[in-house]
């Protein structure tokens, strides 16, 4: 038994009912003459524009009224960063985040104008958790962990709920054969590991390469610690993937799968030409997978993950220059 279960996923869809957007499930026939149809779950239209605002709506909304008036805190590259700041202004609370120097400007910018206060610490996912849990101590606040919580995954659950029924409703009954899902810190990937399993759909995984250390804990059964390489799929380089998140992929997830700079960023140009929405290099790692037809069994219908949408324009404009034949 997973230690997170359907039945949570919907406690908390229906708890962030009204707090967060049913965002659109596109269908991408890309690959329709080859008998496959691509099912883009857009969680870049999500508020802050990434699935993280379930997840952190969700953790901070279950804390105690009395504990939550002490404050929030967290750690993050960006996303999950906006996310607690979003939910810190719509409880009327202080937030404080610690995030990487590195941190994209758009990203920064996000936070600082949805109120929370920064403190910028180090370029890695574990010197922003030490820096957190500091401020935490100082302060009492609350530490909103990024991925590796069970509210956490149950609110990140919730966006491949969705998906899943909604293609349910679209395929008359036929449904998802199989999904590919980004993994940062992993706490999307558990989520969609829980409703899919108890759905019979086959779960992949997208990670930078350089960047894999949920593919290298799967494959070694234990976690392992990377040091992350460069990668333009910032939302996706953490040390090490969450316990919690390892303890459920392990039982699920079918595959691995890699990606290159240059095939998120032709990805994030597919989904802007084709589709006309906007994502950032991590929110096109599932598709630029997904793409490659390397799903074994022949999946005809296909989920895909678009986990976020807040990139630079500066950013965009090099990549539809360099694939503009995407």
């Amino acid at each position: 038994m997973l230690p997170v279960q359907l039945e949570d996923v919907q406690a908390a869809a229906n708890r962030l009912r009204g707090q967060v957007r049913r965002t659109p499930v596109v269908r991408d026939d890309a690959l329709s003459d080859r008998g496959v149809t691509l099912w883009l779950k857009a969680e870049n239209l999500q508020h802050i524009g990434a699935f993280k605002a379930r997840g952190a709506l969700h953790a901070v909304g279950r804390l105690p009224p009395k504990v939550r008036e002490r404050g929030l805190v967290t750690y993050s590259s960006g996303n999950h960063a906006q996310a607690v700041a979003l939910a810190a202004q719509r409880f009327g609370i202080p937030a404080s985040i610690a995030m990487p120097t590195d941190a994209p400007k758009v990203k920064v910018a996000s936070v600082r104008a949805l109120g929370a206060s920064i403190v910028f610490a180090g370029t890695t996912s574990s010197e922003r958790k030490e820096r957190a849990l500091s401020i935490a101590k100082e302060t009492g606040a609350s530490v909103i962990e990024p991925f590796d919580h069970p509210h956490i995954v149950a609110g990140a659950g919730t966006a491949t709920l969705e998906l899943t029924e909604e293609v349910r409703a679209r395929t008359d009954g036929a449904g998802l054969d199989a999904i590919v899902v980004p993994v940062g810190g992993g706490g999307l990937l558990a989520g969609a590991c829980v409703v899919c399993a108890a759905a019979g759909i086959h779960v992949y995984t997208a990670e930078p390469n350089g960047c894999d250390a949920m593919a290298q804990s799967l494959a070694a059964g234990t976690r392992v610690s990377v040091q992350p390489a460069p990668t333009l799929g910032d939302g996706l380089k953490p040390v090490q993937v969450g316990a919690l998140n390892f303890e459920i992929a392990k039982h699920v997830v079918r595959g691995s799968h890699l990606v290159n700079d240059s095939e998120m960023g032709r990805g994030l140009v597919h989904v802007l030409t084709r589709h006309k929405m906007l994502l950032e290099p991590s929110g096109a790692a599932a598709l630029a997978v997904a793409m490659r037809e390397v799903l074994p069994g022949s999946p005809k219908h296909v989920g895909v993950l678009l986990s976020g949408g807040n990139v630079d324009p500066a950013t965009v404009a090099r990549l539809l220059t360099e694939h503009a034949d995407a």
